[in-house]
């Protein structure tokens, strides 16, 4: 039969999965000499075995138990149960990944009426030994029958008021005594039992209750936060008593061997004299800072110092240690890798690489990805946070944060932002008409929409500080104010500040923090560099983004969005002008001047990326966007056209689409007029042809988005390569190009074959596959995908994570079929996913060429990359 408990001696660090953390790192410390009290842990697996036997433990399993206790008392000289030298033990959880508070601990087990007069007996101590009593109680009430902890803290405060006292360790002895009857009588109340006096009845309770808060709620919850999965269960260590509550000689704490905050090296902590187990963490009394204990505890200090030591050059990683000390001696009960801000973690990760503690490769593991995006953003200092009132909470979708005064408008943003003020855009909805007043605010929050919404996008796009799907904004944009949930109301001018880290909307201007950037970011950037396989490149449409892109360690312009570029004063009305023209000579006309602007702009990118690859798409989204709806707009137009109102609010109807999205956009575009493929076309050419006759390297690729059919991609692609080659002859120079498409639409998946014939490369454009695969709106399915992950129908949001079992099997499908037709086609992915983590992994082990992200998620999709490589490399580190 499968062995199912371990004592500490047979196990080691290397047997999480079976003995949890806790348990294979009690096995390690003693194993390497550390005063760790000595115990046994029941594995994992047992905990399985307790569910499929429907919540009871097997004979066979007791069996073990009892032969491990008897075990434990040979090697402890004491006895479990016995009324002359009572072993005691404390029952605590240990999953395979650390769960802090969630689940559930008992201590001082094998107490009762009897054993606790032997306890007094050998201590002299009656304090001690009454005062573990009623904690083992109050425990064993709270945690295995789930008696109120309030009803127990209440009687013993009530005892406290009574005898005069504030402090716990106050509480004379007979005062102790009514707390432990008062105690019982409420356990009786509750139960209808008398608390359990049956020592072995005690301990097989305690561990079934342990391993049933492997469901609780908060445990549950947590594992779905943290994306906790496919563990068997918790494990159980069974360990022998040391008290931190025989009195001032005594004491109880826990530290890091490291600050957590910053990453300097030295002890980091708080300890409680005359106390227990939890009472540090649970806040019933102040601590000490750990720097004291030297003071009090000089010895056990200089121990732990080079405890610390030893056990953080063991793990090569920061320990969180809790310990004891009774009557001076130390103890340690638990050590962990620690928790630790983003600046910690790469503090940490470069000096133990500096030292050679641990090598390159270990240091870059050691930072995540979304510590690195942390790393980045300016943020809400913590202090300012906690006295702070949260108007609302929205999706975080942009980074860092921002303070300003409330607008709900684009124009007076601008207005607003020209004058040297902070404002913050709020909207139901932003629309590429909103792009300027976007550009000028510090942050953006809208009620509706997701993580790939407009507002989302653009947003991170920006790195503004961004929330959407704000469900509880009231929005009226008539009388410009704001209600939220009918009883908080924000009018404009108004100033609040956002988190786009937690999605919250805070009252009044919070104090920030800026981002630490310095030598260790960039050599964080160095190692990701080294270590990454795919090339990671920008989304970016303008001059500015594609230098933020290149400080970033760009690698080229993965997407380039050419209608963002349309949208500007003086643009957007030739744009509106070559939309609305009736006849192909005017709508000629209007493309001519859009050309030079377009020109302008592709040179600009050219001049700035110097000679890396950027990929230029080809106008996307349909016509209508551009369009005016605002009737003093309308008027303004018409007059600008010489026609009546009447006559473009027609012309304007007649481009409305029932479904736009899958209607008149990207290559249909310039497959009806061709003019807007010729004109694009035309523009990238020159521009770059002006490039290198500056005697600068220029490697333009043109991306016709939206293609279906191979029919398609070569209607465009005979009309760019045409238009391409009068360019070249009228300058009489020759420039290397390309031409590929965006992979979007399902059948473009299934036909990837055919159209990589014709393609020199693919770009997955995942936004729009995601939406098209799981026949759900991008900007309409916030609410639904809410809905979806709160009944578990969703672990993920498919629009930021890629459904690796649905999209993911189309992209797998794209790149096999792709580079059978052409092995050394290069596959890019361009959509929100390039940007997120758990998807760049997907693509690294797909085996995509490249990622494309906005310019400031680019160090967090390096790091993804470097992660993704080595964890698929299974390197020895």
């Amino acid at each position: 039969m499968e062995k199912l408990v371990y004592n500490f001696q047979e196990g080691n660090k290397s047997m999480k999965d079976l003995l949890g953390g806790k348990g294979a790192n009690l096995a390690e410390m003693t194993n390497i000499g550390i005063p760790v009290p000595q115990g046994c842990t029941i594995t994992t697996k047992a905990c399985g075995v307790f569910f499929e036997s429907g919540n009871m433990l097997p004979k066979s399993l007791e069996n073990d138990i009892f032969k491990e206790i008897k075990h434990l008392e040979k090697m402890t000289g004491k006895e479990f149960g016995s009324t002359k030298n009572p072993l005691l033990f404390s029952i605590r959880s240990g999953a395979a990944i650390s769960m802090p508070g969630m689940m559930d601990t008992i201590l001082n087990v094998g107490l009762n009426d009897e054993t606790v007069l032997a306890l007094i007996e050998n201590t002299q101590n009656p304090f001690f030994a009454y005062d573990s009593y009623r904690r083992l109680i109050q425990m064993f009430g709270d945690i295995v029958f789930e008696i109120p902890r309030e009803k127990f803290e209440n009687i013993f405060q009530k005892t406290k008021e009574k005898y005069g006292v504030k402090e716990d360790t106050k509480i004379p002895v007979e005062g102790l005594q009514e707390v432990i009857q008062q105690y019982k009588e409420l356990f009786i109340q509750h139960t209808g039992k008398p608390f359990i006096q049956d020592v072995y009845e005690q301990i097989l309770t305690s561990i079934a209750s342990i391993f049933k808060s492997w469901n609780n709620k908060r445990a549950v919850a947590y594992r779905k936060m943290q994306n906790i999965t496919g563990l068997f269960g918790t494990a159980v260590n069974i360990q022998s008593m040391v008290y931190g509550n025989m009195g001032d000689e005594s004491a109880t704490g826990v530290c890091f061997t490291r600050c957590p905050s910053n990453g300097e090296k030295y002890l980091v902590g708080e300890y409680l004299q005359n106390a227990q187990g939890e009472d540090v963490v649970a806040g019933i009394r102040t601590p000490k800072p750990i720097s004291q204990l030297k003071n009090d505890f000089p010895q056990a200090y200089q121990k732990l110092e080079e405890i610390g030591e030893i056990l953080e050059q063991h793990y090569k990683d920061m320990q969180d240690i809790e310990f004891t000390i009774e009557k001076g001696k130390l103890y340690i009960l638990q050590t962990r890798n620690a928790k630790r801000t983003a600046q910690a973690a790469l503090k940490i990760a470069i000096d133990m690489e500096k030292n050679g503690e641990i090598s390159d490769k270990q240091a870059l593991l050691r930072v995540t990805p979304e510590q690195t995006a942390e790393l980045l953003y300016k943020k809400i200092c913590p202090d300012a946070v906690k006295n702070a009132t949260i108007l609302a909470t929205g999706i975080p979708a942009g980074p860092g944060a921002a303070t300003g005064k409330i607008v709900f408008h684009s124009e007076e943003a601008c207005k607003l932002a020209q004058k040297g003020e902070a404002v913050i855009l709020v909207r139901r909805e932003t629309s590429p008409d909103d792009i300027e007043g976007m550009n000028a605010a510090k942050g953006i929050i809208t009620s509706t929409g997701g993580m790939t919404s407009h507002a989302a996008v653009v947003a991170r796009g920006m790195g503004k500080c961004c929330i959407v799907g704000c469900g509880s904004l009231d929005i009226d944009y008539e009388n410009e104010t704001i209600t939220i949930d009918k009883n908080i109301f924000l009018k404009k001018g108004d100033i609040v500040t956002l988190s786009g880290n937690t999605g919250n909307m805070y009252e009044g201007a919070l104090k920030m923090k800026d981002a630490d950037i310095g030598e260790d970011f960039q050599t964080l950037m160095q190692w990701a560099k080294k270590y990454k396989r795919m090339t990671v490149k920008a989304n970016a449409d303008t001059p500015k983004d594609a230098q933020q892109a290149l400080d970033f360690g760009a690698e080229g312009i993965g997407l380039c969005r050419t209608e963002h570029m349309f949208f500007g004063k003086e643009r957007i009305p030739k744009v509106q002008e070559m939309i609305l023209a009736e006849s192909k000579e005017n709508r000629v006309k209007a493309l001519n001047a859009l050309e030079i602007l377009q020109q302008e702009d592709f040179q600009g990118l050219f001049e700035i990326m110097q000679g890396k690859n950027v990929t230029i798409r080809l106008i996307d989204p349909p016509l209508h966007e551009f369009l005016p709806t605002d009737e003093t707009e309308i008027e303004t137009i018409a007059k600008d056209l010489n026609i009546s109102k009447n006559i473009l609010e027609h012309r304007i109807e007649k481009l409305q689409e029932v479904n736009p999205m899958l209607g008149h956009r990207g290559c249909r575009l310039s497959i009806h007029y061709p003019e807007i493929a010729i004109m694009q076309t035309r523009a990238i050419i020159k521009a770059a042809l002006n490039v290198q006759q500056q005697g600068k390297k220029v490697f333009p690729e043109i991306m016709i988005p939206f293609i279906g059919r191979e029919s398609e991609f070569v209607f465009l692609k005979n009309i760019i390569q045409e238009e391409a080659k009068k360019c070249m002859q009228e300058a009489g120079l020759e420039i290397s190009y390309k031409i590929g498409t965006m992979i979007e639409i399902p059948r473009a998946v299934l036909t990837a074959g055919e159209i990589a014939k014709e393609a020199d490369f693919f770009s997955i454009g995942s936004n729009d596959l995601t939406q098209m695969t799981l026949g759900l709106s991008r900007d309409d399915a916030a609410g639904v995908i809410a809905d979806y992950k709160a009944k578990q129908i969703f672990t993920d949001d498919p629009f930021q994570t890629i459904d690796q079992k649905g999209v993911g099997k189309l992209i797998e499908m794209t790149v096999s079929e792709g580079k059978t037709q052409k092995l050394d086609l290069p596959i890019c992915i361009c959509g929100e996913h390039g940007g997120d983590p758990k998807s760049i992994n997907f693509c690294d082990q797909t085996g995509l060429d490249a990622i494309s992200c906005s310019p400031f998620r680019i160090p967090v999709a390096m790091v993804a990359a470097a992660h993704a490589n080595l964890k698929h490399q299974k390197s020895t580190l």
